[in-house]
């Protein structure tokens, strides 16, 4: 268990995830989803390229490896990076009351949508997690604008 007030020591299980992908081939953005009390209920990484699936995103493949829970409104989601608009329609329809942000600085997806539909999002500008998806973005921009639908 982690105390859910630590929000750096949630963020280093996705940056971990991110990693992961990284590793793998594919885009690093990591995720996570926790319970109020910082219990991890599941964990995943952007795994478009590696699976040939473009709904495997990093917050999708934790939600999914969540499995079932009967509320999601005291959840944190905790992701690499700020939620795309697909990610950010999952937090709304399930309600997830909590997204933690590494960075929104290499791409804001639909944060400000979020926080405008009640959500509570906290940025941790992670130069950790600027880096390495800044990195990835120069090296590969092809994957990167498919991945964002650009």
């Amino acid at each position: 268990m982690i105390d859910s007030t630590d929000f750096q020591a949630m963020l280093d299980v996705a940056i971990e995830e991110a990693r992961i992908g990284l590793a793998e081939g594919g885009i690093p953005i990591g995720a996570a989803l926790f319970d109020a009390q910082g219990n991890l209920l599941g964990r995943g990484h952007n795994r478009r390229v590696q699976e040939n699936d473009p709904s495997i995103h990093g917050e999708t493949d934790a939600f999914r490896k969540a499995g079932r829970q009967t509320n999601y409104r005291d959840k944190i989601m905790v992701t690499t990076l700020a939620p795309c608009w697909y990610c950010s329609g999952l937090i709304r329809q399930f309600k997830i009351g909590t997204v933690v942000v590494g960075e929104a600085e290499n791409f804001d997806g639909g944060i400000e949508w979020l926080k405008e539909n009640g959500v509570k999002v906290i940025n941790l500008n992670s130069p950790e997690c600027i880096e390495m998806l800044g990195d990835f973005i120069k090296e590969n921009p092809e994957v990167w604008n498919e991945d964002i639908g650009e």
